[in-house]
């Protein structure tokens, strides 16, 4: 199964294909005074803990910093975070579809959801840099529990990954759970307190509604949930519609419209992704060919392992683990 975070970088965007670069969208950052002394902190953690670019993992407290000098692509599967960037931008595909997000925005996952995420705004200058904090939905509920409803929420379904802003409330917590690294020893004792912060910051902020409905507890979010499970489990299998809807507990044409509605995807295409980022993983870390990992995936074709292998990540498998490969040493 797919590793969630795992993640292989190489820039294999081609240059020529458009993109929507995002900037500062109404001067941001200049009216959030917090954001240049949370982006400051985060550097430091960042060369504190090896300097460079790359993925700096915040040990027991479910934070991670990425910091990157160049634009690039990364495949992998999402699991319920909050991803905010400081500087650079980002986009994500999931699906047909493309969210874009900059300075002080962030992106909200509340499934376990395979997408593309490209750091489309990066240099040595100007790194792209951001964090990741991921989300406990158990805990997250309890916290909901004893918020009012906010003014405005809906009833209807909210796509499973969408971005909203970060105010500074909220950026200020992030900032704190950054500077707690600085005493390892309290990490245990005070980050559960700040991340019960944290969910009450972002469940009264700008984003309320959306958030509100992502995350209370919803019976068709619960349904998907299995099924993307079982699709989990057993992604190198044939599924007919006809069990996922069973592992919904509900109707094929009602299930259809609800996986689809929260995840962007039908479940054909969340099944192949998960096949491809596993394809990619195995292309890199084991001594297998293609037509052997094709296999190993489900696809009964290795020339069909190919062709959507090269649609999805813009090159074709054996080129890009040779690339892949080389990027590790």
């Amino acid at each position: 199964m797919p590793e969630f975070g795992k993640i292989l970088p190489f820039p294999t965007r081609d240059p020529t294909r458009g993109v929507t670069q995002p900037g500062l969208p109404d001067g941001r950052a200049e009216r959030i005074g917090m954001t240049p002394t949370l982006l400051a902190a985060v550097n430091a953690y960042a060369d504190a803990n090896g300097g460079g670019e790359g993925y700096f993992p915040v040990p027991n407290a479910g934070l991670h910093v990425i910091r990157a000098f160049h634009e690039m692509d990364n495949h992998y599967v999402y699991q319920p975070s909050l991803c905010i960037t400081l500087q650079g931008g980002k986009e994500i595909l999931i699906g047909e579809e493309t969210l874009s997000y900059g300075p002080m925005q962030c992106l909200v996952v509340g499934l376990d959801l395979p997408a593309c995420g490209r750091i489309v705004s990066a240099s040595p200058d100007a790194p792209f840099v951001g964090i990741t904090v991921e989300l406990d939905i158990a805990i997250m509920r309890e916290v909901l529990e004893k918020l009012d409803t906010p003014g405005g929420a809906r009833t209807n379904p909210v796509r499973s990954m969408f971005v909203a802003d970060v105010d500074g409330a909220l950026a200020d917590c992030v900032l704190r759970m950054v500077k707690l690294t600085e005493t390892p020893q309290a990490i245990s004792i005070l980050y559960p307190a700040l991340m019960r912060e944290f969910y009450y910051w972002l469940l009264s902020g700008p984003n309320a509604s959306d958030l509100w409905r992502s995350a209370a507890p919803d019976p068709h979010l619960d349904r998907i949930g299995r099924a993307i499970h079982l699709l989990r489990e057993n992604f190198t299998k044939t599924l007919r519609v006809e069990r996922l809807a069973e592992a919904a507990n509900m109707s094929q044409s009602s299930f259809h419209q609800h996986f689809k509605a929260l995840t962007a995807m039908s479940p054909l295409q969340f099944q192949k992704q998960l096949r491809l980022l596993e394809a990619r993983r195995l292309l890199t870390t084991e001594a297998l060919n293609v037509a052997e990992v094709a296999y190993q995936v489900g696809y009964e074709s290795a020339s069909q392992f190919s062709r959507e292998y090269s649609r999805t990540f813009g090159i074709a498998p054996k080129r890009d683990a040779m690339n892949l490969k080389a990027a590790l040493v």
